[in-house]
């Protein structure tokens, strides 16, 4: 059963990438850069693995990453595998503060150059949050650090504005009793998120360090003032089997 607590938590898994893991993965990211298509995946780059309903791509982007960033998904087998093998052997911490959570979906690697960052939003848990798979939670593991700025923030609310309905009371959703739902369009295309009030909690994780964030917790990045910072996100999701 899915509990609210998953979907606003917040945790961290320290050494989810080892040094040897973490520079060869910064190398095998280099080495895609530097291909000849490389332009696509930055200034030329005209997708986005966001979407805002009623929004196109192009406007989603402007919402999220104002001044751009690097994005990549697709990725080379080898990274795939290493980051996917990373998961498997941090399952029994995630199990610990996120036990509904069964898989964890492709990566993405994004890179921030300066100024450069992305707009506090909800990851949500899926258009229809009575359908399976479920968003729990993101996940972010930092590989290569700027020279300054860059930091993760998450943010914090009492505020009603945020929650849409309490789901009714039932033992065949997969959710626990007291789950509430985020209202759709938490991100800054909504006047009521962009003026909701929040309290921010900022943090700069080691490199190697994997931090997971709620699907229905706001969250972004600080610009970058000098420097690049390279990363991969990801979403863990829970299947049909967490609703046993």
């Amino acid at each position: 059963m899915i509990h609210i607590a998953e979907t606003v938590g917040i945790g961290s898994i320290e050494n989810f990438l080892d040094e040897e893991e973490r520079l060869h993965l910064a190398k095998l990211m280099t080495e895609v850069l530097d291909s000849a298509e490389a332009g696509t995946f930055g200034a030329k780059r005209r997708t986005t693995i966001h979407e805002i309903p009623g929004h196109d791509e192009q406007q989603a982007m402007a919402v999220y990453e104002p001044l751009g960033r690097v994005e990549i998904f697709g990725l080379p087998e080898a990274v795939e595998n290493i980051l996917q093998a990373a998961f498997e052997r941090s399952r029994p911490a995630l199990a610990r503060v996120m036990p509904s959570i069964t898989h964890c979906r492709p990566w993405t690697y994004v890179e921030y150059g300066p100024g450069q960052h992305i707009t506090s939003h909800l990851d949500g848990i899926a258009p229809d949050p009575l359908a399976w798979p479920r968003q729990i939670a993101g996940i972010s593991v930092v590989v290569s650090e700027p020279e300054a700025g860059g930091g993760f923030f998450i943010e914090s609310t009492s505020s009603e504005q945020l929650w849409n309905r309490p789901l009714p009371q039932t033992d065949n959703n997969g959710y626990a009793d007291g789950m509430w739902l985020a209202h759709d369009g938490a991100d800054n295309s909504s006047l009521w998120f962009q003026t909701m009030p929040r309290t921010r909690w900022s943090v700069e994780p080691a490199p190697g360090t994997a931090l997971l964030y709620g699907s229905q917790l706001a969250h972004g990045t600080h610009p970058v003032s000098a420097g690049r910072i390279g990363k991969f996100i990801s979403w863990l999701a829970a299947d049909a089997t967490a609703e046993a």
